[in-house]
């Protein structure tokens, strides 16, 4: 006789498959157009060689504890220091995930009384820090300052008297587009805000030394930017960089970073190399920019937009007929995957492309004929 255990759970699980929305785990394999390994760092010879190096100077894997015991290892101190200095920011704080990072500043930084004021496209990593956090929140139509602008002026003319937060991407995961940075920066002083912004799909790929979009704001004192480094920088974790009491209040009150076990210090070490690696390299996001423009001629011929970035989204609306798009470009030996609701708003299934250095021009002409003609078939 069946179990009642996680009955809803199946309940749930099977409404989802009904809604062609189901999850499930597929194993790497064919031409990369998924990750977000944008400069081929990941599995490159010089991470490879450093992460040699590393063990060979007898930096251990694992820190044995978090940060507060004996966790802190030199590793970490001097990785941050050194993205303090690349960022051009007083401080900042190494986290295992961009995910925990993201937890920990909506959660611990802005105050009861504060209204966090956020871009509706925001990652899930901010939605769930929100959750935890005390403030208010609310949010704004995407890439539209005046948005931000008119729910600040409505907070505080309904009685609000805290901090307002401004909370954004620089570049969009799920979109490929940008962040109006210096309109939003405008907007934060003009309302006495503090501006975040998500780096992760720009680090290592915008800006001087790969510094990313929200470097030309300047060094300013109500600046937040998260470096996430699992994307173009190939390894793991994350950097929270900003004032010194941004990184002082997280070790004191971000509880995710307070009672996780300290990433590995080995790992630190490498996040360090590639930070050299990027700004000693830029022929990296040169070439990078050369396949972006070379993937928009392609996709043209298609009749389908730029996004301008290196996330190219083709947007199908059904969720079956996107999975079955994505199912004939892997066949075709392509490894591209379907996006669904909840991750995109409904009616928006989409495809999306990944331009990477893992893939050259040639890969990019042979992926948009197979798309043309799965397309034509879905």
């Amino acid at each position: 006789m069946a179990s009642n255990f996680f009955s809803a759970h199946r309940a749930d699980l099977a409404a989802l498959a009904a809604e062609d929305r189901r999850r499930a785990l597929i194993a790497r394999a064919g031409v990369d157009f998924a990750s977000n390994d944008y400069l081929a760092l990941a599995g490159s010879y010089a991470l490879a060689e450093a992460l040699a190096r590393g063990a060979a100077l007898g930096i251990p894997a694992g820190s044995g504890g978090s940060r507060l015991l004996r966790g802190n290892h030199a590793e970490h101190e001097a990785l941050e220091d050194y993205a303090a200095r690349h960022y051009g920011t007083e401080s900042a704080l190494f986290f295992p995930t961009g995910f925990a990072a993201n937890a920990a500043l909506f959660a611990a930084l802005p105050q009861r009384g504060d209204l966090v004021v956020h871009d509706e496209l925001i990652h899930a990593s901010a939605h769930d820090g929100m959750r935890l956090g005390r403030a208010g929140r609310i949010d704004a139509r995407h890439n539209d300052p005046q948005s931000f602008d008119d729910l600040i002026a409505r907070w505080r003319r309904g009685g609000g008297t805290g901090t307002p937060w401004i909370a954004v991407e620089s570049l969009y995961s799920m979109d490929g587009d940008r962040a109006p940075l210096a309109d939003l920066a405008a907007v934060a002083r003009h309302r006495d805000a503090i501006l975040i912004v998500d780096e992760a799909h720009a680090t290592g790929v915008y800006g001087p030394a790969g510094q990313g979009l929200a470097h030309d704001l300047g060094d300013r004192d109500n600046l937040i930017t998260l470096h996430t480094c699992g994307k173009a920088l190939g390894c793991e974790g994350a950097l929270v960089c900003g004032p010194a009491i941004v990184r002082d209040f997280l070790v004191n009150r971000g509880r995710p970073f307070i009672f996780s076990t300290a990433p590995s210090p080995l790992m630190a070490w490498l996040v360090r190399q590639a930070l050299e690696i990027v700004a000693d390299q830029p022929e990296r996001a040169a070439r990078l920019h050369a396949l972006v423009r070379h993937s928009e001629k392609r996709l043209a011929r298609l009749g389908l937009p730029s996004s301008g970035s290196q996330i190219v989204p083709v947007i199908i609306g059904d969720n079956a007929r996107a999975m079955r798009v994505a199912a004939a470009l892997q066949e075709a030996g392509f490894d591209i995957r379907g996006i669904r609701p909840p991750t995109v708003p409904q009616g928006t299934a989409r495809l999306r492309l990944a331009i990477t250095l893992n893939v050259d021009e040639s890969d990019i002409d042979t992926m948009t004929d197979a798309l043309a003609a799965a397309m034509a078939g879905a």
